[in-house]
């Protein structure tokens, strides 16, 4: 199951007199990995390569390295590592000795590696958009019961009536939710289906 990180983590490495240090954090779009990789990168730095992945969408930058030695091997650490929601940066300065394409390769994935096997991480489940109406008195039991299942709150909105939610739940546990929300409620409570899937 692909997972994503808690929070930045950070791997720092000497290589032959080069210094290399690598970031990673959790990202949900292609504009939150931008903002990540301008806010960590080192202008005095020799280069600043960096890859991200969300879903089927990714990007990688050898910023000056030969093509293909740093952005990629980046991006192939993320994927060896089962990671999604990710964005990696290595920054290096060079301490005078060539790496050579292979090594630079191995320098840049290698440390793209290290970071993303020492992050804590966090599995991504993928889960259906639902909604259901409650009462006011009914609403603590509700949140507790979706909560056991491992769903998610995204949203509630209260009416007149009572309380509309917008909840998401794991495909295997949208029945059972079903059932223990009808026994709540007598069979007033019903899942309708929401807007598409949640990855959370």
């Amino acid at each position: 199951m692909p997972s994503t990180l808690t929070g930045l983590c950070e791997y720092r490495e000497e290589i032959r007199k080069s210094r290399f240090i690598t970031y990673a954090a959790p990202i949900t779009s292609a504009q939150q990995a931008q903002d990540f990789i301008e806010q960590h990168t080192d202008l005095n730095a020799s280069h600043n390569c960096w890859a991200w992945k969300i879903g089927a969408q990714y990007r990688s930058s050898d910023d000056g390295e030969p093509g293909g030695t740093a952005g990629r091997p980046i991006l192939s650490a993320i994927e060896a590592q089962d990671c999604d929601q990710v964005a990696v940066l290595v920054i290096r300065w060079y301490g005078g000795i060539q790496l050579g394409t292979g090594g630079l390769a191995r320098a840049y994935g290698g440390g793209a590696n290290k970071c993303l096997q020492n992050a804590e991480k966090l599995p991504l489940v993928s889960r259906v958009a639902l909604t259901c109406s409650c009462s006011f008195s009914e609403l603590a039991l509700v949140k507790l019961r979706v909560g056991e299942l491992n769903g998610l709150i995204i949203n509630e909105a209260f009416t007149a009536n009572g309380v509309e939610l917008q909840l998401a739940l794991g495909e295997e546990q949208i029945a059972p939710a079903q059932q223990q929300l009808a026994d709540l409620s007598r069979g007033r409570i019903l899942l309708q289906p929401g807007a598409g899937e949640v990855d959370a």
